[in-house]
């Protein structure tokens, strides 16, 4: 059994799991699925908390906007006027970010408390969401297993099953900031992507692919990552049976490297341009791994689809070194 770490206002208790191996602790909530913090040395051996979380449960259910470190679905991202076609039929979902549906609804999996069990090196999370839930159909049950490798690489694996036809798009929603304060727009950042989805006025993608070269969404070469990012990029090898290394996020001050590699086809950068009290904008930076915004409403994009008898799988790795 983990520690208490709090209490809801329903009674509910909550509790953390601590995870430490190769000179990486880990700290995961039960509620979310959050991962509370990812404690990291630098070159010189001193470690720093690396993620963006709250020391306390109450700063998580008075700021929830930011999905810090969560767990998000059913549907990660945005999905158009919080509805999709399936199978002829319309869903109407319950819409969070005006119009539109984002990270799966008003009460997603970020704000629901999960079953945790320990594994070796490890913890398994699980929870069953019932058909309907924030308008999604099918009864979906699902685990997410995280565990820290021998080098204390974090990794974060997803399965999923469902008894009617669903979509589903899961993915973990830490902002990193490899110096352990401060803003995070002078960390350097590559991925290996040659083309991204332009987004309209609401950050929904129009269904194009644009080309990075000549443009300000750029990474395939190192460089700063600046302010002004909510955006999917397109990785270059597309959906993978294993992980498979996708971006380097660098912090020339404390040398800290952070490692990213996915069975995903894309990643979101997200430069946290609106964070606010306690945090300022830009203090962290996110990068999900996941299938593209709106990908139900976009048949050209990879299926999100899940069908009863199939099993949604998606693994990232978060690995730490310094340089």
């Amino acid at each position: 059994m983990g520690e208490l770490f709090g209490t809801l206002p329903d009674g509910a208790p909550v509790y953390r799991w601590t995870l430490q191996r190769g000179g990486v602790r880990v700290r995961v909530l039960s509620y979310g699925g959050i991962v509370q913090s990812a404690e990291v040395p630098d070159r010189d051996g001193r470690p720093a908390d690396v993620v963006l979380g709250f020391p306390g449960l109450d700063g998580y259910l008075r700021h929830p906007e930011p999905y810090l470190g969560a767990l998000v679905g059913r549907y990660a991202n945005r999905i158009a006027g919080a509805r999709f076609p399936l199978d002829g039929r319309i869903y109407a979902l319950e819409p969070n970010n005006g119009p539109n549906s984002l990270h799966g609804g008003a009460r997603g999996f970020d704000k629901r408390v999960w079953d945790v069990e320990p594994v070796e090196h490890g913890v398994r999370l699980s929870r069953v969401s019932p058909h309907g839930e924030e308008g999604f159909p099918g009864r979906l049950d699902v685990s997410v297993t995280y565990t820290l490798d021998a080098d204390g690489a974090l990794g974060i694996a997803y399965e999923a099953v469902t008894d009617a036809p669903t979509v589903v798009n899961l993915t973990n929603h830490s902002y990193w900031n490899l110096a352990g304060a401060g803003n995070a727009g002078g960390h350097e950042l590559r991925i290996a992507a040659s083309r991204f989805t332009p987004v309209d006025g609401d950050l929904i993608p129009t269904g194009a692919f644009g080309e990075v070269d000549g443009t300000r969404f750029d990474f395939r070469a190192e460089r700063k990552v600046g302010s002004g990012y909510d955006h999917s990029y397109v990785l270059d090898k597309g959906v993978t049976e294993a992980p498979v290394e996708v971006a380097v996020l660098r912090d020339p001050a404390s040398g800290r490297v952070l490692t990213v590699a996915t069975t995903e086809p894309g990643i979101q950068l997200y430069t946290a341009d609106h964070l606010a009290d306690p945090f300022a904008p830009g203090d962290g930076i996110a990068l999900e791994t996941q299938r593209f915004p709106d990908s139900p409403n976009r048949p050209e994009f990879p299926s999100t689809q899940l069908r009863p008898g199939e099993v949604y799988r998606s693994e990232t790795i978060y690995g730490f070194s310094v340089r």
